[in-house]
């Protein structure tokens, strides 16, 4: 299989279109779950999904080293081309890697204005950003305007945005750490394990609220299964 074979093929395509499309240009979306359930899985895998259409893609981590994180795309990747029989691996895993830029922050001295500066000032110097992924953000310690300026930041830059959450339990509606940034909030996801699989429930789509789709997980992999 060829790069854009992959792209055409992969399960991102079914999760998008489920969605509404997904998480578009000037959106926000957040992927909730206790932890260890495949948040950052899934953050990877849009984000190498981005990489193969010919994106920047800024990774900020609020709860893992640099090195973690490169590991995860390493092992996504590897995973993505065995499954796919990807043909020139290694050239296209060297292109991706040169579109992505890895950041690893402290939520308690950075702050969403410094983040947004750092992707600008990265933009500036050439890598113009397609799409930002904030991994493992406390919204419990995030003040309602830091959302409204990420919002501003995203429509004005024409990214998309992805953040995941670390949600203890999820019934009907947002939880309350997410409940304060509804208004900015484009789609919020929910990963709940079932015996087989880690179901995706989506708690927020657009206009939408409180549906079951048939996105899962692969326990095994943490791969977005196909359908």
């Amino acid at each position: 299989m060829v790069k854009q074979d992959l792209i055409e093929r992969s399960p991102v395509r079914n999760f998008e279109k489920s969605l509404g499309g997904g998480v578009k240009a000037g959106e926000i979306g957040v992927i909730a779950s206790k932890k260890g359930l495949g948040k950052t899985s899934i953050l990877v895998q849009l984000g190498i999904d981005k990489l193969l259409q010919g994106s920047t893609v800024v990774h900020v981590s609020f709860n893992q080293q640099a090195d973690h994180v490169m590991t995860w795309y390493e092992d996504i990747f590897n995973e993505l081309a065995k499954k796919k029989n990807l043909d020139k691996a290694s050239d296209v895993k060297a292109e991706l890697v040169r579109n992505r830029v890895v950041l690893n922050f402290n939520q308690d001295s950075v702050k969403t204005t410094q983040v947004i500066k750092t992707v600008k000032a990265l933009a500036e110097g050439g890598s113009k950003t397609g799409a930002v992924i904030i991994d493992g953000f406390d919204f419990a310690k995030a003040i309602p305007e830091s959302m409204d300026q990420m919002k501003s930041f995203a429509k004005e830059a024409g990214i998309n945005i992805w953040y995941s959450a670390n949600i203890e339990a999820a019934e009907k509606g947002l939880p309350a750490s997410l409940k304060r940034f509804e208004k900015d909030l484009d789609i919020v996801l929910f990963l709940e394990p079932k015996s087989d699989c880690i179901q995706i429930k989506v708690l927020k789509e657009h206009d939408r609220n409180d549906y079951t789709t048939d996105l899962k997980l692969d326990v095994k992999t943490l791969l977005i299964a196909e359908k």
